[in-house]
């Protein structure tokens, strides 16, 4: 289990909890709608939890213009957001995204920032669009980044993104829970709960024309590898 920071607190909360159990690892990140106008982001906290042993990623990090709307706010989502990736490279970890209708945004973003800083994507700033929700063209460009899409409970209740889970190579897949939120079908409408997201490899299989096994198998290499697990 990966649990994933959306702010200071929730990112400290994970550290904790990977000190008590095993099998658990964190993340640490701030989630674009917590970014607020006057918020001075702090390198040196957020350095200290990257030195965690059990922190394996950044993140969730990203844009979101579906909650935000003023420009102004935007654009310091894009400066924060920026300022992720640098750390994310200094301590050479993968970048857990959250993008809602900025897509378009953020690809332009990552792609200007490895074309800045000279580096490929595919070796040197790994990572997974979250709850992968655009285009399957938007997924093409993602997957030519070098980077994962990360699929949920959206799938089993939205014949919306069937395309783009059958195009998208098993190797570039995720599974994810987005729990408490975002249930798959057969409990929608109740609070998700990590054992649900065998509902989601389910579906993934059916529209691949896969077995279960082999979905469930590929996608557990798939995050040890991304997150050197």
């Amino acid at each position: 289990m990966i649990c994933v920071g959306t702010d200071l607190k929730t990112s400290e909360k994970g550290i904790e909890l990977t000190r008590s159990y095993e099998g658990i690892w964190a993340s640490v990140g701030l989630h674009p709608t917590d970014i607020h106008e006057t918020y001075n982001m702090k390198l040196e906290t957020w350095e200290e939890s990257l030195k965690e042993d059990k922190v394996v990623a950044v993140g969730e990090v990203g844009l979101d213009y579906y909650r935000v709307k003023d420009n102004k706010s935007r654009a310091k989502q894009k400066e924060v957001l920026n300022r992720f990736l640098e750390l994310a490279d200094k301590y050479r970890k993968p970048l857990i995204f959250h993008c809602r209708d900025a897509h378009k945004e953020m690809i332009n973003l990552l792609s200007e920032w490895c074309s800045i800083h000279d580096r490929d994507i595919n070796t040197n700033l790994l990572g997974v669009i979250h709850s992968f929700t655009g285009t399957l063209e938007e997924a093409k460009k993602y997957l030519e980044l070098g980077l994962y899409l990360g699929f949920n409970g959206i799938i089993t209740f939205t014949n919306q993104y069937n395309e783009t889970v059958r195009y998208a190579p098993l190797e570039k897949i995720l599974l994810e829970t987005d729990a408490p939120f975002l249930t798959p079908v057969p409990f929608r409408g109740k609070r998700n709960e990590p054992l649900y997201v065998k509902h989601v490899a389910e579906k993934i299989a059916e529209l691949k024309g896969l077995s279960y096994s082999q979905v469930a198998e590929k996608t557990f290499e798939n995050t040890k590898k991304l997150f050197n697990l």
